[in-house]
């Protein structure tokens, strides 16, 4: 793969256990050093904390959206500017505002404002994801605005239960966001978002791990309101991902590293915000290998060595930091690991929602929002977003929830 995917990569956003799981009576191997991974006991963050923190979140995302419904914009507002052309602007806007809709409704705002702001996000969503399209033969940043848009669907088809032609039009715009993603499906399965070589109408973008995981779940959820996507393509992305996973538990940026499989981005520092996602859409599909363990050991990682992930925050230059971490790897991890807590035993979930809670109350900017990476007027809306949805999953009693892992997936008929 062209190196010039370490100058130029980057969309709005973008954990590993010892060993795959050996039999329920056995533990994996765990080397001494990192035995001592475990976190310490967190500080009680107070329900009252993290419910001001959250709202000063929303807060932010109502006042700065955009009149047409939308948030974020071209406007350069510090970093690099990445290669992007008009139809790449058109897929982050529609993706950021998928994700400002979904955390909003997330939240359980009922006021007047936060609901005014959702009607407006929704009605441009229902307007605009089925125009978002590759920009051209290289950028194919639209398969992110896809798996989001998809999550925000189904978060608006559960929000009015009772308005039935309007759920039936969200599952119809689903099932067109099925039909882009089999259509951007990689030749290897999976999703990239360059295709820097060949530039074919099927993509021969390398499948990234976290592009797939982030598309798994999204799928997962989608499943769950009763619009099957794809088999052939859930089977492919999957299959991609567990190749991407290496004999320690962290994931491949993309298969196109598959030769250089101790490159710093694939061991575990680089892999610090792509193993909870990836191993995650691994277990919803199925993979028996992805026990509360293996979420476990990763989350305790992601708090242990959350200095290696953070230094890479804000950071102008993706992939500038230790381990090769670029700034969009924070939330993004932070977000996943909140949706791996959830599927954890209730008893075994206080403790991390704590520390979880704890890591992105404290980063919260003084205007209300989050940011990890300086892109164009994007960052501050999607970072928003993911860490109001995280700190949904920190709660007692979060406002959404995954459904339960499916069956696994069965071999294809002949």
């Amino acid at each position: 793969m062209n190196d010039r995917l370490w100058l130029v990569a980057g969309l709005l956003i973008c954990v590993v256990c010892p060993g795959r799981a050996r039999a329920q009576d056995e533990k994996p191997d765990v080397p001494a050093a990192e035995s001592r991974l475990r976190p310490a006991a967190p500080q009680p963050v107070p329900p009252a904390e993290l419910e001001e923190s959250l709202g000063r979140g929303v807060d932010y995302l109502v006042t700065h959206q955009n009149r047409d419904g939308s948030w974020g914009s071209p406007a350069l507002k510090g970093g690099v500017p990445i290669i992007a052309g008009i139809g790449s602007h058109h897929a982050y806007q529609v993706a950021v505002t998928a994700m400002s809709v979904a955390a909003l409704i997330e939240s359980g705002s009922t006021s007047t404002a936060v609901l005014d702001a959702i009607e407006k996000g929704e009605k441009h969503l229902m307007e605009q994801l089925p125009r978002v399209r590759r920009d051209d033969p290289m950028l194919i940043y639209n398969v992110w605005t896809h798996a989001y848009g998809i999550q925000a669907l189904v978060r608006m088809h559960a929000r009015l239960p009772n308005d039935e032609p309007r759920r039936q039009r969200i599952r119809e715009l689903i099932q067109g966001q099925y039909e882009k993603l089999t259509r951007y499906e990689s030749v290897e399965g999976g999703w990239g978002y360059y295709d820097f070589d060949s530039g074919t109408q099927r993509p021969a973008a390398s499948s990234t791990s976290f592009v797939n995981a982030a598309v798994l779940i999204a799928l997962h959820e989608s499943a769950q309101i009763g619009v099957a996507p794809p088999e052939k393509v859930v089977r492919r992305a999957v299959q991609m991902t567990k190749k991407e996973r290496l004999p320690d538990g962290s994931y491949m940026y993309g298969y196109y590293l598959h030769r250089v499989p101790t490159h710093p981005v694939n061991q575990p520092g680089g892999s610090l915000g792509r193993s909870q996602a990836c191993s995650l859409s691994l277990r919803l599909w199925g993979d028996k290998d992805m026990t509360d363990e293996v979420l476990e050991t990763w989350l305790d990682r992601l708090i242990s060595r959350n200095g290696w992930l953070s230094m890479g925050r804000k950071k102008p230059v993706p992939h500038e930091s230790f381990y090769a971490v670029a700034g969009y790897f924070f939330y993004f991890g932070h977000y996943y690991a909140g949706l791996c807590i959830d599927q954890l035993p209730a008893p075994r979930q206080e403790f991390y929602k704590h520390h979880l809670a704890r890591l992105i109350i404290d980063l919260q900017e003084a205007d209300g929002s989050w940011f990890d990476y300086p892109f164009y007027d994007y960052h501050k809306a999607y970072g928003t977003a993911f860490a109001v949805m995280t700190l949904n999953a920190c709660r007692a009693k979060p406002q959404w929830h995954l459904a339960p892992a499916q069956e696994p997936l069965q071999p294809p008929k002949n």
